[in-house]
């Protein structure tokens, strides 16, 4: 066991640096996969939990394409579980030289059966669509959490001087507040929607037409103080954030794109799916700005 231990990092190093990114990129595939899962009605492919019928732990022929589908959606939560474990020991030696590594990937490890139970949940209740939203909420504070941990892993412990003014602290955190609120609209709005999981599902009981309004009202302020947080960046010429903001600003103009072509087309499930995926990127994204805002610890 010593030596196991002794040839872990004991400073970041390339392992490091590759977990951190397969860590960002996993927790955004699972949303990936389980949007496909509810987008092709497979959300009680495997109708129990946490084996996938009351006889079988894995899917059966019976269960077909849905069961398929289902399970192997769980199956990605043991890539997580593994990464996870993987990303630990990574900084599991740095608990003393850089211990927001070490919380964060000590976070993030528990997040995934917190997740797994939640997802249980929602199949144990035939997928009552608060416990699925609810399954989507903590997905966006992991996405955001690895963001967070791909920038500390690259850019160093958090620095003391601030790059940027009041002013423009404020107008990203208010931006950061307008992606936050947009993601929990986009939430329920989805929960009124056509895409339940299941033929058999319940919504939430909103109207659906109303709620993709009410939606959109938070992406346009969002877009609006991203907009401007370039703009002022520009104009101070504080690179560092302008090019986050950018990236931020980018993926903002996808999301809305595909946010009203998938209105215009009745909801098509590749762009509903789409749609999802680029709500954690631009969470993950607005979290890279706010880090910007702040100058590297130095040495």
């Amino acid at each position: 066991m010593r030596r196991i231990l002794e040839r872990l990092p004991s400073s970041v190093d390339t392992r490091v640096r590759v977990l951190s990114v397969i860590t960002l990129v996993v927790q955004i595939l699972i949303v990936g996969t389980g949007g496909a899962v509810r987008l092709t009605d497979s959300g009680l492919g495997c109708p129990t939990w946490p084996n996938c019928t009351d006889g079988s732990l894995v899917a059966t022929p019976e269960m077909g394409i849905h069961g398929v589908i289902e399970f192997g959606n769980r199956l990605l939560t043991f890539l997580l579980v593994i990464v996870a474990i993987l990303t630990f020991l990574s900084v599991v030696r740095m608990r003393r030289t850089r211990p927001e590594l070490f919380w964060l990937a000590l976070v993030i490890g528990l997040g995934v059966p917190i997740q797994a139970v939640i997802g249980g949940i929602s199949v144990l209740t035939n997928l009552n669509p608060w416990v699925v939203g609810l399954h989507f909420l903590p997905s966006a504070v992991m996405v955001v959490l690895a963001a967070v941990y791909v920038w500390r892993v690259y850019d160093g412990p958090r620095g003391d001087a601030w790059l940027v003014p009041s002013g423009l602290r404020i107008l990203v955190h208010v931006t950061s507040l307008a992606v936050a609120v947009t993601v929990l609209a986009g939430i329920l709005t989805t929960g009124s929607g056509p895409h339940a999981g299941d033929h058999g599902a319940a919504r939430n009981g909103l109207d659906p037409e109303l709620m993709q309004h009410i939606h959109s009202w938070p992406a346009y302020a969002a877009l609006a103080g991203t907009v401007a947080i370039l703009a002022w960046a520009l104009a101070l010429r504080a690179a560092r954030v302008a090019r986050f903001a950018g990236i931020l600003l980018g993926v903002e103009l996808l999301q809305i794109a595909v946010g009203i072509v998938q209105a215009r087309l009745g909801l098509p499930e590749v762009l509903v799916g789409t749609h999802m995926v680029l709500a954690v990127t631009a969470a993950a994204a607005m979290a890279a700005v706010v880090l910007s805002m702040r100058a590297p610890a130095r040495d």
